[in-house]
């Protein structure tokens, strides 16, 4: 499912104009990239959540030349799924 069928479905589960549905993800989306940003996280209960973790440096190789070299450290973001959702995917 990409993006626009994603809005079209969300539109038919609220009974709402594509308009509005592809709006309401846009700020859905936004928020969740300003409070990760901000360091937070959310947490949808049943749904999962968003947080962010801290990688820490590392040495990988070169899988041509099989030289080392250098990862850098940083930020990534993490989706952690809820139970409600784990249950759902496994069909419970």
């Amino acid at each position: 499912m990409n993006k626009s069928e994603l809005v079209a479905a969300i539109a038919a589960k609220a009974e709402m104009s594509k308009k509005d549905a592809e709006k309401a993800l846009k700020a859905f989306e936004e928020s969740v990239m300003e409070e990760l940003k901000a360091g937070g996280k959310i947490q949808l209960v049943g749904f999962g959540t968003f947080e962010v973790t801290e990688r820490k440096p590392r040495v990988g190789r070169n899988p041509k030349t099989n030289e080392e070299m250098p990862i850098p450290g940083g930020k990534a973001p993490k989706f952690k799924p809820g139970k409600a959702l784990k249950d759902v995917v496994k069909g419970e």
